[in-house]
């Protein structure tokens, strides 16, 4: 008996219901993916190099302030034998840093509050309402950034000792404020611009004042541009070396920085190079727990403008 076997359909070129055959795909995605591969691995290897060089000297500096003075010349890169706390607590009293770490809290606290205030209310200003002179009052802001601090120690030091606040905690804050009120005002201006308007002007029609409408509805929405700016004030002022030097030699009142050099100083004489590491330690805690806990409000503080 002899059986006949049915050919198997040919595919359609056309016709509805008919499924296209497949067409392979070129090699210019594969080229386009193998080149987007190599660039993430050289990136992320920059990255990785970069941190490295970072975090290596914290580490080391953190490591070495728990060694005593023959292992840190010793074995500059082996771990403490044993961990001697006594460096700590002879920079934090014999070196007088726990005086200079106080003083840096009052002033860096006064004035990043004071900066952060004036700068957000002229900010506000700014970037809300039109009037004559806008442009010029926010182009004075910008240019304030680019004019060297360097320039402006001779005529700021009469300025102060004319006003009597030369050698004063107040005096600082008040010179600290203004030294980073250019930034701020900049940094701000730009993030209030992103705000909806439609939130203030429903405020308005309520009845609500300028002044409310700025401190209980707008401040608020400027949380993340406050916390990013506030971090990068906070780190200026905590490491400023200069202003403190010029116009603060009073040696009850100096900050950390100048604190740390005059303890660096007196190495020469002594030969306490560990109490300087643990003062130094001590001064880059503080900066470096504040980066730390506000990284993510200081990411979203800065990438707020471009995703609005």
């Amino acid at each position: 008996m002899k059986t006949t076997e049915t050919p198997a359909p040919l595919p359609a070129e056309s016709g509805a219901g008919v499924s296209k055959v497949d067409v392979p795909p070129t090699g210019r995605p594969a080229v386009r993916r193998r080149e987007g591969n190599v660039l993430n691995v050289f990136s992320h290897g920059i990255l990785v190099i970069w941190a490295i060089m970072v975090v290596l000297p914290l580490v080391w500096a953190v490591m070495t302030s728990f060694k005593d003075d023959s292992s840190i010349f010793g074995s500059p890169w082996s771990l403490p034998d044993s961990l001697h706390f006594d460096n700590w607590a002879r920079a934090w009293t014999d070196a007088n840093m726990s005086d200079y770490f106080l003083n840096t809290v009052l002033v860096v606290g006064g004035s990043l509050i004071g900066t952060l205030v004036l700068g957000s209310m002229a900010a506000y200003v700014l970037a809300r309402f039109d009037f004559p002179g806008n442009r010029f009052v926010y182009y004075l802001f910008v240019g304030g950034m680019s004019f060297p601090i360097m320039l402006a120690l001779v005529p700021l030091f009469y300025v102060v000792n004319n006003m009597g606040l030369l050698n004063t905690i107040h005096g600082l804050i008040l010179v600290y404020i203004a030294y980073s009120l250019p930034f701020t005002v900049f940094f701000l201006t730009a993030f209030f611009r992103t705000l909806p308007t439609s939130v203030a002007e429903a405020a308005f029609v309520d009845g609500a004042s300028h002044a409310r409408t700025f401190f209980q509805i707008m401040l608020p929405m400027a949380k993340p541009g406050l916390i990013s700016v506030g971090i990068f004030n906070f780190l200026g002022q905590w490491n400023q070396y200069m202003l403190p030097t010029v116009l603060n030699t009073d040696p009850d009142k100096k900050v950390l920085t100048q604190g740390l050099v005059q303890l660096a100083a007196s190495q020469g004489y002594k030969g306490d190079w560990s109490g300087l590491f643990a003062g130094l330690v001590m001064a880059m805690l503080p900066v470096l727990a504040a980066y730390i806990v506000f990284q993510r409000q200081v990411v979203q503080g800065l990438t707020a403008g471009a995703l609005k």
